[in-house]
């Protein structure tokens, strides 16, 4: 059956959003859970992993979302939506979060893109 699902949905994506907490993780990954993908073309999962090097109080967390689309352009369109949401999501924490006001702002981290 996944060779049938990779046939359909030939394109793919991974996205590693690296975050300071793993609550924060856990508040992104629900916020942008909540909105279905708006295209039968597009399949799309999120999860969340602890970051390489986090150790075991499971500071550093990693949102993990995966895409599949039949066409590159769908892909290309669900995911420039989903980092238009996220970079909105990303504004409402570093205003509101206290986590995130005690450790300053979200910085970039540097790394391959998948």
């Amino acid at each position: 059956m996944a060779t049938d699902l990779d046939a359909e949905f030939p394109c793919s994506l991974q996205l590693d959003v690296p975050f300071p907490t793993a609550r924060l993780s856990s508040i992104a990954e629900k916020a942008m859970s909540v909105d279905a993908e708006l295209s039968p073309l597009v399949r799309r999962t999120f999860s969340t992993v602890t970051a390489p090097g986090g150790g075991d109080d499971g500071e550093q967390s990693v949102l993990r979302v995966q895409y599949k689309a039949t066409t590159n352009r769908m892909l290309r369109v669900s995911v420039n939506s989903f980092l238009d949401s996220l970079a909105l999501v990303l504004e409402v924490m570093e205003r509101l979060d206290a986590d995130v006001l005690k450790s300053g702002p979200i910085e970039p981290q540097p790394g391959p893109f998948r």
